[in-house]
């Protein structure tokens, strides 16, 4: 089909470019939890809430375009905030 109908190939050349795009967004959404989850680990208190935005800010936008699933959007955020906070209570005691 894409070798021969023009929309075919129109089709082909758009898929081809929102995997491309999906994919580096998809792959920036890990990289930002697993910066959090690292700095959970190695007890950074004093940098863990400005990761924690930047990779929240990153999940929020990768679910406003559709990428993410809102509701599993969401699901991450509160998971890496809930790892967060039992970071800063085991570190204060």
């Amino acid at each position: 089909m894409a070798k021969r109908l023009k929309s075919g190939i129109k089709r082909l050349k758009q898929s081809l470019k929102r995997r491309a795009r999906n994919r580096h967004v998809r792959a920036t959404v890990k990289t930002a939890v697993k910066g959090v989850r690292q700095a959970v680990a190695e007890n950074r208190i004093d940098t863990i809430q400005e990761v924690l935005s930047d990779a929240s800010s990153t999940i929020a936008k990768a679910g406003a375009k559709g990428i993410l699933h809102r509701k599993t959007a969401s699901r991450k955020v509160a998971r890496l905030a809930r790892a967060v906070h039992k970071a800063t209570l085991a570190a204060a005691k």
